[in-house]
Protein backbone atom coordinates (compact mmCIF):
# COMPACT_ATOMS: atom_id res chain seq x y z
CA UNK A 1 0.00 0.00 0.00
CA UNK A 2 1.24 3.51 -0.71
CA UNK A 3 1.88 6.19 1.67
CA UNK A 4 -0.52 8.23 0.11
CA UNK A 5 -3.13 6.01 -0.39
CA UNK A 6 -2.79 4.76 3.53
CA UNK A 7 -3.16 9.06 3.84
CA UNK A 8 -6.52 8.77 2.62
CA UNK A 9 -7.69 6.02 3.91
CA UNK A 10 -6.82 7.91 7.18
CA UNK A 11 -8.75 10.54 6.61
CA UNK A 12 -11.34 8.71 4.66
CA UNK A 13 -12.43 7.04 8.03
CA UNK A 14 -12.51 10.42 9.93
CA UNK A 15 -15.07 11.04 7.32
CA UNK A 16 -17.74 7.85 6.60
CA UNK A 17 -17.50 3.98 6.01
CA UNK A 18 -19.09 4.61 2.60
CA UNK A 19 -15.85 6.80 1.76
CA UNK A 20 -13.64 4.45 3.00
CA UNK A 21 -14.67 1.11 1.15
CA UNK A 22 -14.95 3.52 -1.82
CA UNK A 23 -11.34 4.23 -1.41
CA UNK A 24 -10.24 0.63 0.09
CA UNK A 25 -12.05 -1.02 -3.64
CA UNK A 26 -9.97 1.26 -5.84
CA UNK A 27 -6.68 0.57 -3.79
CA UNK A 28 -3.62 3.00 -4.60
CA UNK A 29 -4.09 5.84 -7.27
CA UNK A 30 -1.47 7.43 -10.04
CA UNK A 31 -1.66 10.83 -10.49
CA UNK A 32 -0.97 11.00 -14.04
CA UNK A 33 0.83 14.52 -15.54
CA UNK A 34 1.44 15.44 -18.97
CA UNK A 35 3.35 18.43 -19.77
CA UNK A 36 4.51 17.72 -23.23
CA UNK A 37 2.39 20.79 -25.17
CA UNK A 38 3.18 24.32 -24.60
CA UNK A 39 0.70 25.65 -21.62
CA UNK A 40 -0.97 27.98 -23.82
CA UNK A 41 -1.80 25.75 -26.32
CA UNK A 42 -3.06 23.08 -23.26
CA UNK A 43 -4.78 25.54 -21.71
CA UNK A 44 -6.38 27.07 -25.39
CA UNK A 45 -7.39 23.55 -25.69
CA UNK A 46 -9.14 23.41 -22.42
CA UNK A 47 -11.29 26.03 -22.82
CA UNK A 48 -12.18 25.19 -26.03
CA UNK A 49 -13.39 21.62 -24.95
CA UNK A 50 -15.60 23.01 -21.99
CA UNK A 51 -18.98 21.72 -21.96
CA UNK A 52 -18.40 18.73 -24.15
CA UNK A 53 -17.83 15.49 -25.00
CA UNK A 54 -14.73 14.24 -25.16
CA UNK A 55 -14.99 12.99 -28.60
CA UNK A 56 -16.69 16.08 -29.62
CA UNK A 57 -13.89 18.90 -28.05
CA UNK A 58 -11.42 16.41 -29.19
CA UNK A 59 -12.90 16.75 -33.03
CA UNK A 60 -12.94 20.70 -32.88
CA UNK A 61 -9.23 21.14 -32.07
CA UNK A 62 -8.44 18.64 -34.72
CA UNK A 63 -10.24 21.22 -36.76
CA UNK A 64 -8.65 24.52 -35.41
CA UNK A 65 -5.18 22.69 -35.42
CA UNK A 66 -5.53 21.54 -39.18
CA UNK A 67 -6.94 24.95 -40.47
CA UNK A 68 -3.57 26.47 -38.41
CA UNK A 69 -1.99 24.55 -41.33
CA UNK A 70 2.03 24.64 -40.67
CA UNK A 71 2.13 27.99 -38.63
CA UNK A 72 2.76 28.64 -34.74
CA UNK A 73 -0.75 27.83 -33.79
CA UNK A 74 -1.12 30.74 -31.46
CA UNK A 75 -0.60 33.03 -34.18
CA UNK A 76 -3.54 31.81 -35.90
CA UNK A 77 -5.67 31.77 -32.78
CA UNK A 78 -6.21 35.70 -33.99
CA UNK A 79 -9.31 37.63 -34.16
CA UNK A 80 -8.48 37.83 -37.62
CA UNK A 81 -8.89 34.44 -38.33
CA UNK A 82 -12.40 34.40 -36.44
CA UNK A 83 -14.49 33.37 -39.29
CA UNK A 84 -12.51 30.19 -40.02
CA UNK A 85 -12.54 29.43 -36.27
CA UNK A 86 -16.24 29.89 -36.13
CA UNK A 87 -16.22 27.21 -38.96
CA UNK A 88 -14.61 25.00 -36.73
CA UNK A 89 -16.44 24.83 -34.34
CA UNK A 90 -15.64 27.09 -31.47
CA UNK A 91 -17.64 30.37 -31.02
CA UNK A 92 -18.45 33.29 -28.40
CA UNK A 93 -17.19 33.12 -25.29
CA UNK A 94 -14.27 30.22 -26.09
CA UNK A 95 -13.46 32.12 -29.38
CA UNK A 96 -12.90 35.46 -27.36
CA UNK A 97 -10.80 32.84 -24.50
CA UNK A 98 -8.51 31.24 -26.69
CA UNK A 99 -7.87 34.47 -28.02
CA UNK A 100 -6.99 35.97 -24.87
CA UNK A 101 -4.64 33.02 -24.06
CA UNK A 102 -2.77 33.20 -27.36
CA UNK A 103 -1.92 36.83 -26.93
CA UNK A 104 -1.27 35.98 -23.00
CA UNK A 105 1.46 33.78 -24.31
CA UNK A 106 2.90 36.43 -26.92
CA UNK A 107 3.23 39.56 -25.00
CA UNK A 108 3.55 37.68 -20.93
CA UNK A 109 5.38 34.32 -21.59
CA UNK A 110 2.71 32.59 -20.78
CA UNK A 111 5.05 28.92 -20.53
CA UNK A 112 5.69 26.58 -18.51
CA UNK A 113 9.34 27.73 -17.66
CA UNK A 114 7.40 30.87 -15.80
CA UNK A 115 5.05 29.00 -14.01
CA UNK A 116 6.44 25.66 -12.84
CA UNK A 117 8.04 27.88 -9.85
CA UNK A 118 4.92 29.50 -8.53
CA UNK A 119 2.67 27.90 -6.00
CA UNK A 120 -0.34 26.48 -6.98
CA UNK A 121 -2.60 29.25 -5.85
CA UNK A 122 -0.69 31.64 -7.06
CA UNK A 123 -0.52 30.01 -10.68
CA UNK A 124 -3.99 29.76 -10.46
CA UNK A 125 -4.29 33.55 -10.19
CA UNK A 126 -2.26 34.12 -12.49
CA UNK A 127 -4.52 32.06 -15.21
CA UNK A 128 -7.44 33.07 -14.02
CA UNK A 129 -6.59 36.53 -15.03
CA UNK A 130 -7.05 35.73 -18.30
CA UNK A 131 -9.77 36.11 -19.77
CA UNK A 132 -12.46 33.42 -19.94
CA UNK A 133 -10.10 31.20 -18.15
CA UNK A 134 -12.10 30.37 -14.58
CA UNK A 135 -11.01 28.41 -11.67
CA UNK A 136 -12.08 24.50 -12.92
CA UNK A 137 -9.60 25.31 -15.82
CA UNK A 138 -6.89 26.39 -13.52
CA UNK A 139 -7.81 23.42 -11.10
CA UNK A 140 -7.01 21.05 -13.92
CA UNK A 141 -3.93 22.55 -15.48
CA UNK A 142 -2.38 22.49 -12.15
CA UNK A 143 -3.72 18.87 -11.29
CA UNK A 144 -3.19 17.31 -15.18
CA UNK A 145 -0.25 19.70 -15.99
CA UNK A 146 2.11 20.60 -13.28
CA UNK A 147 1.00 17.54 -11.13
CA UNK A 148 0.01 19.58 -8.21
CA UNK A 149 -0.90 16.71 -5.66
CA UNK A 150 -3.15 18.82 -2.69
CA UNK A 151 -5.86 20.62 -5.22
CA UNK A 152 -9.37 20.28 -4.62
CA UNK A 153 -11.32 20.93 -7.77
CA UNK A 154 -14.33 22.44 -5.64
CA UNK A 155 -15.36 23.75 -9.00
CA UNK A 156 -16.38 20.00 -10.70
CA UNK A 157 -19.94 18.77 -10.66
CA UNK A 158 -18.37 15.06 -10.77
CA UNK A 159 -15.90 15.26 -8.33
CA UNK A 160 -18.19 17.67 -5.77
CA UNK A 161 -21.33 15.34 -5.86
CA UNK A 162 -19.74 11.91 -5.61
CA UNK A 163 -17.86 12.82 -2.22
CA UNK A 164 -21.31 14.07 -0.97
CA UNK A 165 -22.99 11.48 -1.81
CA UNK A 166 -19.87 9.21 -0.51
CA UNK A 167 -20.22 11.55 2.88
CA UNK A 168 -22.82 13.88 3.88
CA UNK A 169 -25.00 16.48 2.51
CA UNK A 170 -24.61 19.03 5.25
CA UNK A 171 -21.27 18.31 5.18
CA UNK A 172 -19.34 21.06 2.70
CA UNK A 173 -16.94 19.38 0.33
CA UNK A 174 -14.26 22.34 1.38
CA UNK A 175 -14.31 21.05 4.79
CA UNK A 176 -14.17 17.21 3.87
CA UNK A 177 -11.62 17.69 1.00
CA UNK A 178 -9.38 19.49 4.00
CA UNK A 179 -9.00 15.91 6.05
CA UNK A 180 -6.89 15.00 2.96
CA UNK A 181 -3.89 17.43 2.61
CA UNK A 182 -1.48 17.60 1.48
CA UNK A 183 -3.31 15.17 -0.86
CA UNK A 184 -6.33 16.44 -2.33
CA UNK A 185 -5.90 15.94 -5.80
CA UNK A 186 -5.69 12.23 -5.33
CA UNK A 187 -9.27 13.19 -3.24
CA UNK A 188 -10.53 13.90 -6.48
CA UNK A 189 -9.08 11.51 -8.82
CA UNK A 190 -10.95 8.91 -6.40
CA UNK A 191 -14.36 10.52 -7.22
CA UNK A 192 -13.93 10.61 -10.57
CA UNK A 193 -12.80 6.76 -11.19
CA UNK A 194 -15.56 5.94 -8.61
CA UNK A 195 -17.86 7.62 -10.59
CA UNK A 196 -16.90 4.80 -14.07
CA UNK A 197 -15.55 1.86 -11.49
CA UNK A 198 -18.49 1.33 -9.17
CA UNK A 199 -21.42 -1.28 -9.53
CA UNK A 200 -24.96 -0.26 -10.98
Amino acid sequence: MSAIHEHCLGAAQTLSPDLTDALQRLGPLHLPCDDSQPLAERLARSVAGQQLSVKAAGTIWSRVCAAAGEGPLLDFLDPRNEKTLRACGLFGAKTAAVYAIAFEARENGLTREALKNLGAPERARRLTAIKGVGPWTADMVNLFYFGEEDIWPEGDVTARKTLISLTSKRRKTVRSAERFAPYRSYLALYMWRWVDARPD
